[in-house]
């Protein structure tokens, strides 16, 4: 039993030391966000933060694993009775996209922070890039099933997808700096057109 409390209370810990890193990483920037800065807004000594991480990238990678993991647990939620592969992509992008139960702006938020420090830090570019192209990738084989579902050629794919992802990115943004601009609900519902256009734009199989 005190094995199973110790560990509930470094899970505990180490989740209130990466959500301490979002509000000083968007006050100060990941550069400067220091050790001490993070202590002080967790509430915790700079010793207790190494003793559960070794180093401020260590934290950073933890907070994008999570980030990503919610994300795909929202679309696993949402595809669990989607069986077509059309369903499965739209699941996918409502889950991205959608404002519907589960939404997280401040997921969304703090992933802008992390895409806007990965363009001036290069270990931030680093895991930024592999959690874009995890994305890429699953978004190609989503569209490569839409496509052979529509007797399609799927050979533009992976453009596609591409196309999907940076139209996501750029409504993430948009939803940080200029959400009270856009209309509501807009981005799900142009990506599911975008994705629908482009596979009945494909060549016949």
């Amino acid at each position: 039993m005190a094995r199973t409390a110790s560990a509930a209370n470094t899970e505990h810990r180490r989740a209130a030391i990466v959500a301490a890193m979002l509000p000083v990483m968007a006050r100060h920037g990941y550069e400067r966000a220091t050790i001490q800065a993070i202590a002080r807004e967790a509430g915790l000594t700079p010793g207790l933060i190494h003793y559960h991480f070794k180093s401020k990238q260590e934290i950073l990678v933890s907070l994008v694993q999570g980030i990503v993991e919610f994300a795909q647990a929202r679309f696993e939620h949402a595809a669990a009775k989607a069986g077509r592969p059309s369903e499965r992509l739209r699941a996918y992008i409502e889950a991205r996209l959608g404002l519907g139960a589960g939404a997280a702006p401040d997921m969304v938020a703090a992933w802008v922070m992390v895409g806007a420090e990965a363009v001036r830090q290069p270990e931030v570019r680093v895991l930024y890039q592999q959690a874009v192209a995890a994305e890429l990738a699953e978004l190609t084989q989503l569209v490569a099933d839409c496509c052979a579902e529509r007797r399609r050629s799927p050979d533009g794919a992976a453009a596609l997808a591409a196309g999907l992802v940076a139209l996501m990115e750029g409504a993430f943004q948009l939803s940080s700096a200029a959400g009270g601009v856009m209309p509501a609900g807009y981005a799900a519902d142009a990506a599911i057109s975008f994705a629908t256009l482009g596979i009945a734009a494909a060549a016949k199989v």
